[in-house]
């Protein structure tokens, strides 16, 4: 695409917003940690370590606690779909299946049928 004016100019009033949304969002995340710059430095401020606020976790343990959690145990068994038909056993299609595609298969079927028939 072209760099029209406008789209220049839209470019630069993002840009500006970005500036300004980000200094807010800082804001917002320091009173959400309790770190305050409003405050004098000469009072005796309660600066805690983000260890203390958060929990810190690398990604070597989170690793290691998702394989030794136990797996959720459920009662529904997992439907199988025939990849050709799309259905599974209960002759059902899936939930997440487009109805288009579902109205395309059952097409097919009926123009094979017909092909038998002649």
């Amino acid at each position: 695409m072209a760099k029209s004016i406008r789209s220049k100019w839209k470019r630069k009033c993002r840009a500006i917003k970005r500036e300004r949304y980000g200094k807010k969002e800082l804001e917002r995340l320091k009173k959400t940690l309790g770190i305050d710059d409003s405050q004098s430095d000469n009072k005796d401020v309660n600066k805690t370590e983000i260890s203390e606020v958060v929990n810190v976790v690398d990604a070597k343990s989170m690793k290691n606690k998702g394989e030794n959690d136990e797996q959720m145990k459920t009662d529904t068994k997992k439907r199988v779909f025939n990849p050709k038909t799309l259905r599974d056993e209960h002759g059902a299609y899936p939930v997440w299946l487009h109805p288009r595609k579902i109205a395309k298969n059952k097409s097919k079927k009926a123009k094979k049928v017909k092909k038998g028939k002649h």
